[in-house]
């Protein structure tokens, strides 16, 4: 468990802007709590690459949509489906980016 600890942190925080966040928005305020919780998730995704020496961070996008999809049935509709493929894509690219970063920094040194 001391093994994941960093990696449970950061999933933690991703399910607090899924299933907590929600709650505290109205019905005008949609698309800036999606807009929210995208970016939430392309910081989360770039903190777990650059702060996990796992390679369990890898499977951080799938963890993402899988995490979301309960999501859909307590507070949207059956037409937030297609989000899962936004999450799983921004922490894709989350992760890419923080790999980059990695490697250009260890590149420096």
């Amino acid at each position: 468990m001391k093994k994941y600890y960093k990696e449970i942190i950061i999933l933690i925080i991703q399910i607090f802007m899924f299933y907590i966040f929600p709650m505290f928005a109205g019905p005008t305020d949609i698309m800036g709590m999606i807009v929210l919780m995208l970016l939430c998730t392309f910081i989360l995704s770039l903190t777990i690459v650059t702060i996990s020496e796992l390679k369990v961070k890898y499977y951080y996008p799938l963890v993402v949509a899988f995490l979301f999809i309960p999501s859909i049935f307590i507070y949207y509709n059956s037409s937030a489906v297609i989000h899962i493929l936004w999450y799983f894509v921004v922490s894709c690219v989350g992760i890419l980016l923080g790999k980059f970063i990695c490697l250009l920094i260890s590149r420096k040194k």
